[in-house]
């Protein structure tokens, strides 16, 4: 199970600039395929590579990071234990699962200073934040987030490498698709909400077309997250697994506001913001914070009490809702949300989707609560600000956008209606359709 991934280019820009003095580190959330695609890339820009997983492997290879004064007799054995000739400035080698084993992180220093070989490693941002309170971190590191897979590579999966120029030129020159054009692609998109970007589920689509087995596979997705947060709320005395569990009760309420109360009777989100740093850094969710003073300095004003808690694959979102069933969820619900027929809260879920594509394009996440209105996401232009209001229904209503401009209209750059419709410009709005805001 290989797909095409935009994470690959900049391995390359890493391979190019940085290798000969840096180690790259890639970090997300479990089961994204980021062992996958730096395998590959070894496989394909390198005469040789060894893949110590220190997860599976890590009783064999202990004993080599106990002392790696004498290189030669490091890499020696290396070599011998994987049956794989290191040549070198040709060969990768490749630390998968690394925050498992944090001395040989801070082994990087001295690889690298060497000189004979490249370094990747992998791991989990959570507990590569957790597992390095007695070594001296590398300042060898070059680090990347890797996320689910967008809607770019979910069309590339299936085959279709047209579409997304396409929406790429009109979203540029801001000319509408075209009812037949857009209707399809709006249908992609639908379908692409319901499966993620998870590659077990994309991988399940292609293989079956079964939306029971790819609800299993996002199941056990779920399952994994879930113990893997149980067991460092026993570590380390967080709630992190009871944050995943109220997700999506508390996207669907009228705010979208995750309330701390959640995590107990008496719980106020000082007390517990370890707990939801903790669960940001899984790369599990997106948090979005309230900005109480809009300008180019989002974090400035930055109000960590008020917040909204997104899930970072939004199929994942929509098997969670109904994971207090034993089964999986059934091909016709599915199928509805294809179609755009199900009655289920569609604006949580195309806020989520919006919430992560902004956190793949390298945005942190922002909102204003205003007046008794609210703008779902600012970005930065600048020393300007992009508004976005996120419409599921009745994307002409947009008072909340009208207000905010009015009041800060020297701040205010581009504005934007994200919505089901096809892309128009109106009155100094743009009514985008929310698959190109991929594009902002």
């Amino acid at each position: 199970m290989s797909f095409k991934r935009k994470i690959y280019r900049r391995f390359l820009d890493w391979k190019e600039n940085w290798a000969s003095s840096r180690a790259l580190l890639v970090q997300g959330a479990r089961r994204i395929g980021k062992s996958t695609i730096v395998e590959e890339f070894a496989k394909n820009e390198y005469k040789s590579y060894i893949l110590i997983n220190f997860q599976s492997d890590l009783a064999k290879v202990k004993p080599l990071f106990d002392d790696i004064t004498n290189l030669d007799n490091f890499f020696r054995t290396l070599s011998l234990i994987y049956g794989k000739k290191l040549i070198p400035h040709e060969s990768l080698i490749i630390f998968d699962e690394v925050q498992l084993f944090p001395v040989a992180r801070q082994s990087i220093k001295q690889l690298v200073a060497d000189g004979r070989f490249h370094y990747i490693e992998t791991g989990s941002l959570i507990t590569l934040r957790q597992n390095v309170e007695k070594i001296l971190l590398p300042s060898e590191e070059k680090s990347i987030n890797m996320y689910p897979m967008d809607f770019e590579e979910f069309l590339w999966a299936k085959g279709d490498d047209v579409t997304i120029e396409l929406i790429r030129e009109n979203f540029a020159s801001k000319k509408p698709l075209g009812d037949a054009a857009h209707r399809k692609i709006m249908k992609d998109f639908r379908l692409y909400m319901a499966v993620g970007g998870m590659p077990q589920a994309v991988d399940e689509l292609l293989k079956s077309n079964d939306f029971s087995r790819i609800d299993e596979a996002k199941r056990d997705i779920l399952t994994l997250y879930h113990n893997d947060l149980k067991k460092l709320d026993a570590s380390y005395s967080l709630s992190t697994s009871l944050i995943l569990d109220a997700l999506p009760a508390e996207l669907s309420s009228h705010s979208r506001l995750f309330k701390a109360t959640v995590l107990g009777k008496n719980a106020r989100v000082s007390r517990n913001y370890s707990s939801f740093e903790a669960i940001k850094d899984s790369m599990i969710v997106n948090i979005a914070n309230n900005c109480t003073d809009p300008n180019f300095a989002f974090s400035l004003n930055k109000d960590i009490a008020s917040q909204k808690i997104f899930m970072g694959d939004t199929g994942l979102l929509i098997t969670q809702v109904f994971m207090n069933s034993d089964e999986p969820i059934e091909d016709s619900i599915y199928k509805q949300l294809v179609v755009d027929k199900i009655s289920l809260n569609l604006g949580m879920i195309f806020e989520n989707v919006i919430a992560q594509m902004l956190c793949t394009n390298g945005y942190d996440l922002y909102f204003h609560n205003f007046d008794h209105h609210e703008i779902d996401f600012m970005l930065p232009k600048g020393k300007k600000i992009i508004p976005l209001e996120v419409k599921s229904s009745a994307y002409k209503n947009h008072r909340s956008l009208d207000v905010f401009c009015e009041k800060y209209s020297r701040q205010v750059s581009d504005r934007y209606v994200v919505c089901a419709k096809d892309l128009k410009c109106e009155n100094g709005v743009t009514f985008l359709p929310f698959y190109m805001a991929m594009f902002l």
